[in-house]
């Protein structure tokens, strides 16, 4: 999909990113977007905790020929986080270290959700130099965009893939597609839970401090972005204290303001997961779903949209 040119004469719009912006630098979401004329902000949505983390050491440290494991599944860059703490965390124990037949995890596929997921888990492998606990073979990625691509990628990639034991690195929060298309090809799961997350403490005053930092009779319209179904829950209750958003029952049009003064806003999520969620449970309209978690096909989506509905 091709960016459609912008118009100077439009007025810019701005863009709420429910997300926690990149650690190394400028945040892709947000240089995309400003690129294509945009005014985006991110605001961290949740707050993370690791738990866990002593068994999956040991889990580590093992490695996959003890365990049986034929390869590593990690859906989200929290759980390559988590591997990534006691890697670096062995490392400081044993600098020395070199990589072996025991414990190395160099050897085995580690099945990854979208490109995101796969640049946090090489990294590991760009800090720390050929390290026996730091992945190498990484797989899905780009060709599995959703957890439910990446466990039928699974089963076509992985030899003889009946029988086999992955390893699965889980958050608190998982949906069953993943595990049910995998049981389903005769593929059995290690679950281990490395985190857990919460609603960030500061997303109400994070918020309300975006909207005091824009001018109330700015003119440029409203996209709120959605990341994850988890997240819609505790953000969108304190969403609807700025923003007039459309029920699902609402035939798409051209948003104005209404007689609360609340701003009108058009709603992106970033896949079909978060989008069948904001309007089958929470009622929400969607009016434009990324047909892929990239940057760039989010921002041309949006861009198409906003060139049909002005």
């Amino acid at each position: 999909m091709s960016y459609i040119p912008h118009h100077s004469s439009l007025p810019k719009a701005h863009v709420l990113l429910l997300r926690t912006p990149s650690g190394n630098g400028s945040d892709r979401y947000e240089t995309a977007l400003k690129e294509q004329h945009y005014n985006p902000v991110c605001i961290p949505v949740v707050e993370t905790t690791y738990t866990n983390l002593h068994k999956l050491k040991e889990i580590i440290t093992e490695g996959p020929t003890k365990r049986g494991y034929a390869g590593v599944i990690i859906t989200s860059a929290r759980a390559c986080e988590a591997w990534k703490s006691v890697t670096l965390e062995l490392v400081e124990g044993d600098p020395e270290i070199e990589e072996d037949d025991s414990a190395d995890w160099a050897k085995v596929p580690f099945y990854v959700v979208g490109d995101a997921t796969a640049r946090v888990l090489a990294d590991i492998r760009e800090t720390v130099g050929s390290y026996p606990y730091a992945p190498r073979d990484i797989r899905g990625a780009a060709d599995s965009g959703t957890s439910e691509k990446l466990a039928r990628f699974i089963l076509r990639d992985l030899r003889d893939a009946a029988g086999k034991t992955l390893l699965y690195l889980t958050g608190d929060k998982n949906r069953d597609t993943l595990p049910s298309v995998l049981d389903g090809g005769g593929v059995r799961l290690d679950s281990l839970q490395v985190y857990a997350t919460r609603g960030s403490g500061s997303f109400a005053g994070d918020l309300r401090r975006v909207f005091e930092s824009v001018p109330s009779e700015s003119p440029g319209r409203w996209w709120v972005v959605y990341f994850a179904p988890s997240e819609a829950e505790f953000t969108t209750p304190m969403l609807r204290e700025h923003f007039a958003l459309a029920s699902a029952a609402v035939d798409e049009k051209v948003s104005s303001p209404t007689s609360t003064g609340k701003r009108p806003a058009r709603i992106a999520t970033i896949g079909p997961t978060s989008g069948a969620h904001l309007r089958e449970k929470l009622g929400l309209r969607v009016d434009v779903v990324s047909p892929r978690p990239k940057p760039e096909a989010l921002v041309a989506a949006i861009h198409d949209y906003d060139a049909t509905h002005q």
